[in-house]
């Protein structure tokens, strides 16, 4: 019962080639004669939804994630409107706005539709439509709006739009999409656009737009549609074999026949199994899981830094591999003393390259992804299969919570909604408070608090971190903190292991932002610096205008870039 659009929508139109916006896409038929018919506006419609139109911001450009000493455009602070994720974002949006657009204005072409699917057809093109826009609107906030199919004169006399009037266009399509769109599909049918995405999609921009009344409607409207449920196991909603999770609600299939595939892997996965173990969990995000007791790790008495995995809420083991268990084939261990470890299909002791001391590059502060993290990811040439979710139900339960305690709006529904995410994690119900800790507060700022936290648990590696620190303004905090890890095998024998201080030699303290202190640990000597972010907040809460835009179409370039 989920929005999924199936192995067709890859035949859909290929991506001009322009350097500005595509208003009048070339690569479509006529303009003129095309969308006549039914088939061809479920070919235009199909286009819509490929994967270069549907991007999800990066976990590389949060405190969750750590590259090596790496650090990307956004983490420091060099971006540009020469940045090229930047130009691409900019100009496939815009694409795929034109390519609605022209479905929206020639629908009427086609004489023999009946009136639902004339309906659907300009629903789906402006549920589509809306989306784009969102995107733009929450990354770029001064853009360029049209509902119509330009050509290149007209477009280049296009000036950006006060944001508010934006974000109410998107609000009336996603409105007309929850109207006329079907709330669900059977297993037979292909899948596509739903109200109940709609309803999710306009929660997620009016949440990114801190229009908390919207958004608190929007949430409840799709959770009293009644279509979805969260998925039974965390663990195993995110690796490729799970299909069709009633938890998805908007979600886009990837296809090794068709070569739409999630690639560039190799760098989440262990050394052992072929990968790099370059790309792994921050520090920060270990820390921030709380213990089962639902303290944080300084406050908790479960806590032990010398087995940090143990009494953890178990979305921690879910996201980060925990040491001395299996992970892809082999008994995963960090440890500098560990220089081999076993071979779970040949039951037989090998290197163990996951450890700094045989393999250098292994990871730098022990830690590795776990979640998603499948052995189908070693085949095919490391071409995978996942499903690319755009938006599933525990984000509109979490933002449900965010909006009502924003609006000082708190009743049970409220607690319900975090504790039936939360409940998930342990694998019981929402009844059994025994078994899980469950909140039961009614205070405002421990429930914001309480909120936060829990999304970050929730969406780790999912690409929702990245706007959550820029609405709640804590990227100028996070992304201007230094990246840690262990240090090299020799020190950290002397420092850390010989005294018996392995994994964490302190517990960090943790502040009210739900945020790991590390520095007094590095003070100590105890573990390493890698590198420090930057992110600079007189302009970096917004993205720059790409510069051929401002260059070429005269817009206005956001502040001090």
């Amino acid at each position: 019962m989920k929005t999924k659009i199936l192995a067709g929508i890859f035949l859909g139109l290929a991506l001009a080639s322009c350097g500005t916006l595509d208003l009048n896409p070339l690569s479509q038929g006529s303009s003129e004669t095309w969308n006549s018919n039914a088939e061809e506006l479920e070919m235009s419609l199909n286009g819509l939804y490929k994967d270069a139109f549907w991007m999800v911001d990066s976990d590389e450009w949060t405190d969750d994630h750590n590259y090596r000493d790496a650090l990307t455009e956004i983490t420091g602070a060099t971006l540009t409107g020469q940045t090229g994720f930047i130009r691409t974002w900019w100009l496939n949006t815009y694409k795929a706005i034109s390519r609605a657009n022209l479905v929206i204005h020639s629908v009427d072409r086609a004489t023999t539709l009946t009136e639902n699917q004339r309906n659907r057809y300009l629903a789906e093109a402006r549920f589509v439509r809306a989306a784009q826009y969102a995107r733009l609107l929450s990354h770029f906030g001064n853009v360029v709006y049209t509902d119509e199919p330009l050509d290149i004169e007209k477009a280049l006399q296009l000036r950006q739009s006060p944001p508010q009037e934006v974000l109410q266009k998107i609000y009336e399509d996603f409105d007309f999409a929850a109207t006329h769109l079907r709330t669900s599909y059977a297993a037979s049918e292909m899948k596509r656009a739903t109200s109940g995405a709609a309803l999710a999609m306009k929660a997620r921009i009016a949440l990114y737009m801190s229009d908390w009344e919207t958004a608190y409607d929007a949430a409840k409207a799709c959770i009293d549609l009644d279509e979805y449920r969260l998925h039974p196991d965390f663990g195993n909603l995110f690796l490729t074999e799970t299909k069709n999770s009633v938890e998805t609600i908007f979600s886009l299939p990837r296809s090794i026949a068709l070569g739409v595939t999630l690639g560039g892997r190799q760098d989440y996965v262990p050394r052992l199994a072929g990968g790099w173990g370059a790309k792994y969990p921050s520090w920060e995000l270990f820390a921030a899981f709380l213990c089962t007791d639902g303290k944080p790790i300084d406050e908790s008495p479960l806590f032990d830094p010398r087995d940090p995995f143990k009494n953890r809420d178990p979305r921690c083991t879910a996201t980060i591999v925990e040491f001395g268990t299996p992970h892809m084939g082999f008994i995963y261990q960090p440890h500098p003393d560990s220089l081999t470890t076993l071979n779970l299909t040949t039951n037989t002791r090998v290197t163990n390259n996951d450890t700094r001391t045989n393999a250098q590059f292994a990871s730098f502060n022990g830690l590795l992804w776990k979640k998603g993290v499948g052995m189908d990811w070693r085949q095919n040439n490391w071409q995978i299969e996942q499903e690319k979710i755009i938006i599933r139900y525990a984000d509109v339960l979490l933002m449900y919570a965010e909006a009502a305690i924003e609006l000082n709006r708190i009743d049970q529904t409220v607690l319900d909604a975090i504790n039936h995410v939360r409940a998930r994690a342990y694998g019981v119900t929402i009844d059994e408070t025994s078994k899980y800790p469950s909140v039961t507060t009614t205070d405002v700022n421990s429930l914001r608090k309480t909120v936060r936290i829990e999304r970050r648990m929730e969406f780790a590696l999912e690409g929702i971190r990245y706007m959550d620190i820029v609405r709640w303004r804590l990227a100028e905090k996070v992304l201007n903190l230094p990246v840690y890890g262990m240090l090299d095998p020799e020190e950290l024998r002397q420092k850390v292991v010989g005294p018996g201080l392995w994994f964490f030699p302190q517990i960090p303290e943790i502040d009210d932002d739900g945020i790991a202190d590390f520095s007094k640990m590095y003070e100590a000597g105890l573990i390493k610096q890698s590198v420090v972010r930057k992110f600079d907040a007189t302009r970096q809460y917004l993205w720059p205008i790409p510069t051929p835009e401002v260059l070429t179409s005269g817009l206005t370039q956001n502040p001090n870039y």
